[in-house]
């Protein structure tokens, strides 16, 4: 019995570079996410399973890289520390958000032109 053709999917990776330096990728779009929806880089790096040094590591390099920063961090005090995404940053964030969501649209309708998917 003939095996049954495997579908064909065309994928790919978007990250945005500045200076020949790469300013943001999927980990570090994700952590921005979680940092929005958490208020906090040690929660955001628990829920992405990242080490808190990465997650920090993540956040400082991009800092670094983009013209102002994509993240803020408070330290303690009474009512404790927290991150929050800047203006800047949630910015950046829905711009890369939005060009995953085009690529991947060219590479579904890339794989029906190539192979002949009617997915």
């Amino acid at each position: 019995m003939p095996r049954p053709e495997p579908t064909v999917r065309l994928r790919g990776k978007l990250w945005v570079e500045l200076g020949g330096k790469n300013a943001l990728t999927e980990a570090g779009a994700d952590l921005l996410q979680q940092i929005e929806a958490t208020g906090s880089l040690s929660q955001a790096a628990k829920n992405l399973r990242f080490a808190y040094r990465r997650a920090w590591l993540l956040i400082d390099a991009m800092n670094k890289n983009w013209p102002q920063p994509l993240v803020t961090t408070a330290t303690g005090g009474k009512r404790g520390g927290g991150t929050r995404v800047t203006e800047y940053g949630q910015k950046v964030l829905r711009a890369y958000r939005d060009l995953q969501l085009q690529l991947e649209h060219l590479l579904d309708v890339a794989t029906g032109e190539w192979w002949g998917n009617d997915e």
